[in-house]
């Protein structure tokens, strides 16, 4: 069957599309769905922190599965299940129900993702592939960018259950497109890590139990202590069989580059800051300085709109300026607009909020594309895939760590109620907190960029 490259790229580009819109959708409807399910804010923070556990720790499996099995059928498969996990969640009537329907919609998000890329490289080549992955970074980012306003427009219309239902039904829609696009796979031996998965999976969810659960149980509690011990030692685990592997999904010895190394500090540390922002900022426009979903939505993209506009300046300065500095001059520029966004109060309007949001936006912006295009340039050529998915992997667990600790923080000052004045004293503190993250980041960043090592890095 011949396959139409505008065919294989609109589908690909629609299910790209729909990954971040469901992440930052759920986000803004967090508020109606504890109120309609009538649920406390431990299971609530589930909704998001279920899909980006599972989305994380899949990312890796999924990637290797594709290359074992044919990346169209991952990609159909991976695809199918968000879009039946979409659906279901449109439907729920429990919250546990939907807590448990979003972490299986995240294992179809790793693998829908990580498929895409490698048909899109299967299926253009020389400037067109080029110019592919160039519309599919920018869909992406317009994903991130317009999710919060269009997911508050799609509550205030239908409610929030309009939120999953639509990706789904676009979801069915890239199903439909599946049998056009082309299958490959990778001609090897190698075997799917299954230790390993199991092993960083355990340790993720676990460290999320416990900062989730910890304000509810109390930070004493045997489970919330056991939780945290079992990462630790899953964690040990999960080394020990990356280091015992002679094909490991995560190469730890990547980590000897430093160059490789402070590019996943910095990638790490920018999503530790935005992506909190994503989820917990619109409940406290709508909950405590009393806008609408569609007015928190529009506010949104204060943050997000850089990304889609500042990747083609960012193209112009690395002409001129090293990229390594950009890149310390971006972890920067989110560390100040942190620490100024400590001026949000109940009373707080648009302008004085646009200050802070463009900054960290700004930060963010500058270092799209081109910190995943350094870091993995800064590996022998043979490891460029195992390191483009150990960077994602990085950026994914820290982000869904930081969501669970900003959760925890909010939770412990609110009483799990997400309501003034718990929810400023606590917001300020993790401004404040995330800031000085990101501070003690540059430097290490920074230190990290100027060490120089071999290309060729050893295989642990």
């Amino acid at each position: 069957m011949r396959h139409h490259p505008a065919v294989v790229l609109a589908a690909i580009l629609l299910s790209t599309l729909l990954l971040p819109l469901t992440l930052t959708g759920a986000s803004i409807a967090l508020p109606q769905i504890g109120a309609d399910l009538h649920a406390d804010l431990a299971s609530v923070q589930w909704v998001v922190n279920g899909y980006n556990a599972t989305f994380a720790s899949f990312m890796l499996a999924t990637g290797s599965l594709a290359d074992l099995l044919g990346r169209r059928r991952v990609y159909a498969a991976g695809v199918g299940i968000f879009t039946v996990a979409g659906g279901l969640s449109a439907v729920a009537g429990d919250i546990v129900l939907l807590d448990v329907v979003r972490a299986l919609g995240g294992i179809g998000a790793a693998a829908a993702a990580t498929s895409a890329s490698a048909i899109l490289a299967a299926t253009f080549h020389g400037r067109a592939r080029a110019r592919a992955f160039g519309v599919f970074g920018t869909v992406l980012g317009a994903g991130l960018a317009f999710g919060p306003s269009l997911a508050g427009l799609l509550i205030e219309a239908f409610g929030w259950r309009a939120v999953f239902a639509v990706p789904a039904i676009l979801g069915a829609v890239v199903l439909a497109l599946v049998p056009l696009l082309p299958e490959s796979r990778e001609a090897t031996t190698r075997r799917i890590d299954w230790a390993g998965t199991a092993s960083f999976t355990a340790a993720l969810l676990l460290v999320i139990s416990g900062f989730v659960e910890g304000p509810v149980r109390g930070w004493s509690d045997p489970l919330i202590v056991a939780a945290f011990v079992g990462a630790v030692v899953l964690l040990g685990v999960f080394v020990r069989v990356e280091r015992r592997r002679p094909d490991p999904m995560f190469d730890l010895g990547l980590l000897a580059s430093p160059r490789f190394l402070g590019m996943c500090v910095a990638a790490a540390t920018i999503v530790s800051v935005v992506v909190p922002l994503l989820v917990y900022l619109p409940s406290y426009f709508t909950r405590v300085i009393g806008w609408s979903p569609a007015e928190a939505g529009a506010a949104m993209i204060l943050l997000t709109a850089p990304t889609l506009v500042l990747p083609l300046l960012t193209g112009v300065l690395i002409r001129r300026i090293p990229p390594s500095a950009i890149v310390v001059t971006s972890v920067g520029v989110i560390a100040l607009g942190a620490a100024w966004l400590t001026v949000l109060g109940p009373h707080a309007d648009v302008l004085t909020l646009a200050g802070p949001l463009l900054t960290i936006g700004v930060g963010n912006g500058l270092s799209i594309g081109m910190l995943d295009g350094e870091a993995i340039g800064s590996v022998a050529p043979d490891r460029a895939g195992t390191a483009a998915g150990m960077l994602n992997t990085a950026r994914l667990a820290n982000e869904t760590i930081a969501i669970a600790v900003v959760g925890s923080v909010l939770a412990t000052t609110t009483a799990g109620q997400l309501a003034d004045p718990g929810f400023t004293t606590g917001l300020r503190t993790v401004f404040w907190s995330l800031a000085g993250l990101a501070a003690a980041a540059v430097l290490l960043t920074a230190t990290l960029l100027r060490r120089r090592a071999p290309v060729p890095v050893p295989v642990s």
